[in-house]
């Protein structure tokens, strides 16, 4: 029988080694994110995996902005599936719009006189959403353009981001590193809607059948397919369902705040995903409860110092 280890800190202790002490621990929320790090460690670390980072929440807006460029560029993600709104705060961010630190207790309605829009205590002025109009518009004349052919929506956020000049944004960073990035929920966003309006003035044809197309390609090349999901929703669920191609991902990490017990798929342990065929019998897998923009830095953090070091250092 193996006994529960007393955390013991120390100062000057790095985010790995306390990561370490979690996992001598290896019970309760200590213990899972401890496991979730060595299942990132297996996937970053071995060149079989391809990986999907899946993104829903404020993930761009709430600070995680540039760790997203970094894995991008250190070439740990190979795809990205994420809700609509991260793609607009990072269009948003690219374009020099920048959201502001506020509070949970502003005045809602002294807020919107001021042209002011609030998610949880980030303010975000309405210039920035005029401005991601205006370059919405610029990118669907230019594939008016150069072409009368039905676009995938990947197709679309890989023609946004050869348009910024913003080195760490998302799109910048993906497009240059050859990773689709899908948004299967894009209408449900303020980019969605400013492709409708759009549509309205000028003919577009966007068939989001196509990104399936590209999904399934990018399953099948896929010796091991691996996820970082933070958040719920339609990015989990669009990663995991895909994932069915294949019998499943070999192995995948989620931060989330939902509950099990309504039976959405947000809450689900990743463990329910094997009945549905969407993770693998033997897959290996870790649900951290928890706020992701606190969770995941210190978890990619710990990931990188194990990385760095020699294969039987701890």
């Amino acid at each position: 029988m193996k006994y529960v280890k007393q955390m013991v800190i120390s100062t000057h202790m790095s985010v790995g080694q306390i990561v370490n002490e979690m996992s001598e621990s290896g019970v309760l929320g200590a213990g899972r994110l401890a496991r979730a790090v060595d299942i990132m460690v297996e996937i970053f670390k071995k060149s079989e995996y391809s990986t999907f980072l899946c993104l829903a929440g404020p993930m761009v807006p709430g600070g995680l902005r540039e760790i997203f460029h970094l894995l991008i560029e250190k070439g740990y993600v190979d795809a990205i599936v994420t809700s609509g709104a991260n793609i607009v705060h990072d269009i948003i961010e690219a374009l020099g719009y920048k959201g502001e630190k506020g509070n949970f207790s502003e005045d809602d309605i002294k807020l919107r006189r001021n042209g002011i829009g609030r998610a949880g205590d980030i303010f975000f002025e309405q210039e920035g959403f005029q401005a991601l109009e205006k370059k919405v518009y610029e990118v669907c004349d230019s594939l008016i353009v150069e072409e009368n052919r039905e676009v995938a929506v990947y197709e679309l956020l890989q023609v946004i981001g050869k348009s910024l000049d913003d080195e760490k944004s998302l799109l910048k960073s993906a497009l240059k590193r050859g990773v689709p990035v899908f948004s299967p929920a894009i209408m449900d966003s303020m980019l969605g809607l400013h492709i409708w309006t759009y549509s309205q003035l000028k003919k577009i044809r966007i068939n989001p059948v196509l990104d399936l197309n590209r999904m399934a390609d990018f399953i099948f090349e896929s010796e091991k397919l691996g996820a970082i999901i933070l958040g719920g929703g339609v990015p989990k669920h669009f990663a995991l369902a895909g994932s069915i191609l294949r019998e499943g991902v070999d192995a995948a990490v989620q931060i989330i705040m939902d509950r099990p017990e309504s039976g959405s798929l947000s809450g689900a342990e990743l463990e329910e995903a094997i009945s549905w065929k969407k993770a693998r019998t033997e897959s290996k897998l870790a649900t951290v409860i928890g706020d992701a923009t606190i969770i995941f830095p210190i978890m990619v953090a710990a990931v990188f110092e194990k990385l760095s070091k020699p294969k039987n250092q701890n």
